[in-house]
């Protein structure tokens, strides 16, 4: 068996495992990437990636079906596989910043293969065992199947799987109404498909309910069949023919079965136990410096059972590295970290939600908002559905909701803000272009001072005076 010893081991190379091994290399650390399965992780592969570009594909169908500006509609031509060679030929145009190659070219040692820990100071992974002075897990989670009865006699898709699929189902149904669930919702609904999702809670639940409404609203105009407060009980059948019955008793009838419920952490390959490594049923126990118990041990991105966001993955890599090559403190924190739903309209959020934040603050908080219809740009191209509310506690922002065109590209104002704890006057002073949606955000930060100037007597009366006094 062939022994390595090295500085820094980092096991799984996703988008966290990957930051971090071009990073900690590149900064001088002898460097060992451990990964079984595909370089790029689930982002790459099976997440992020393919279902933007499925999304994609679904808005040109969509843009063809809608009138507007004089273009008269028509019934797309939808090529379902063509569509996924789209999905390929992206993956394939992104995978080599991802590959073997490139990361050999930047000095990693990488091994292709499983590594399982044998102490708290050695890995595994395939004929080779690894010594290093610091090890990071990263590797991520996987989709969640429920043991619903009947789940195991039935064809069912998941997120690595689904864009595999060739021929276009001709009635999805969609156990799951999260973000995940809902994308993939919009992007069959455009390709063509029926659509059924099932909800047990609130779809897009996690989100602020006045602007998860407002994407709801659009994909039930746009034919999807969303049902919520139903668990999935029974699922019957076979491929072309499934039945999903729920506990209230209705029965959902499709032929494909995309279950979209939730994520697991992978870390049962790695032998924990034998590491000291503490898990938890979120992942691996961490403190705020990421460090597992097993101070050598760290755990980033996914794994480590908090926000499960390709972003996060790249953040919590930049926060061990400082700790792990420099010997720096270095925590991670969630208060600054965006999230976005890419159906279209887009739904972001960053920080509290104005629930959040009225249970956090209560009436120490001023909640602004700004309507996309009153912004040139969406009216121009017929984009004004949507609205932005900001939370603000003592002049600063504490949370930022945005549903609307372009929301994960607005919402990114107010994650700098947050970040670096800027005033509302930070947003107020930048001159946006026009005509532009990002004056969304001008506005609703114009928005926390105007009663303050415009209703306010005093100013009244001291503009009065100066006038008076001016030569």
């Amino acid at each position: 068996m062939e022994r390595i010893e090295t500085d820094l081991c980092v096991i799984g190379a996703g988008s966290a495992g990957l930051s971090l091994a071009a990073g900690a290399v590149q900064m001088g650390a002898r460097v060992v990437l451990v990964e079984g399965h595909k370089m790029g992780g689930d982002c790459l592969n099976y997440g992020c990636v393919p279902s933007k570009a499925l999304l994609a594909a679904g808005a040109r169908a969509q843009a063809v079906r809608d009138v507007a500006f004089g273009v008269t509609a028509a019934a797309p031509q939808v090529d379902y596989a063509a569509a996924k060679d789209h999905v390929a030929r992206v993956i394939a145009t992104i995978a080599p910043h991802d590959s073997v190659e490139r990361f050999e070219g930047l000095g990693v040692t990488v091994i292709r293969a499983y590594g399982a820990f044998t102490s708290g100071r050695e890995l595994q992974a395939g004929d080779t065992l690894i010594s290093a002075r610091r090890f990071v897990i990263a590797t991520g989670s996987s989709p969640f199947v429920p043991p619903i009865p009947g789940i195991e006699d039935v064809p069912c898709f998941t997120n690595e799987t689904i864009f595999d699929l060739r021929e276009k189902p001709e009635h999805l149904i969609i156990i799951g109404g999260g973000p995940i669930g809902m994308e993939m919702a919009q992007a069959h609904l455009r390709l063509g498909c029926a659509v059924t999702v099932i909800e047990g809670a609130k779809a897009l639940g996690k989100d602020d309910p006045e602007l998860a409404a407002v994407v709801l609203e659009q994909l039930r105009a746009e034919g999807a069949e969303i049902v919520e407060g139903q668990q999935a009980a029974k699922i019957s059948g076979g491929a072309g023919n499934i039945s999903v019955e729920t506990g209230g008793g209705a029965v959902y009838t499709g032929t494909h079965l995309l279950m979209a419920v939730g994520r697991k952490a992978n870390t049962d390959r790695l032998n924990l136990a034998a590491a000291g490594v503490e898990v938890t049923k979120a992942g691996v126990k961490v403190g705020p410096d990421l460090r597992s118990t097993n101070r050598r041990i760290y755990a980033i991105g996914d794994v480590a059972g908090g926000m499960q966001f390709t972003h996060v993955a790249g953040y919590h890599a930049g926060v061990v590295i400082r700790s792990i090559l420099l010997g720096l403190p270095s925590k991670a924190r969630t208060d600054h970290i965006p999230r976005v739903t890419y159906t279209d309209p887009e739904l972001a959020q960053v920080g509290l939600t104005e629930a959040e934040a009225r249970a956090a603050h209560g009436e120490k908080l001023s909640v602004v908002r700004f309507d996309y219809s009153g912004n040139d740009r969406a009216i121009a191209t017929g984009k004004t559905t949507g609205l932005i509310k900001v939370m603000v506690v003592k002049g600063r922002p504490v949370g930022a909701s945005i549903v609307g065109a372009e929301a994960g590209e607005l919402i990114g104002i107010w994650a700098l803000a947050i970040a670096n704890g800027l005033k509302m006057s930070a947003v107020t002073n930048m001159v946006a272009p026009y005509p532009t949606l990002g004056e969304v955000n001008k506005r609703a930060a114009g928005a926390y001072f105007s009663p303050k100037l415009f209703d306010n007597p005093w100013v009244k009366r001291a503009v009065g005076l100066v006038q008076k006094v001016l030569p």
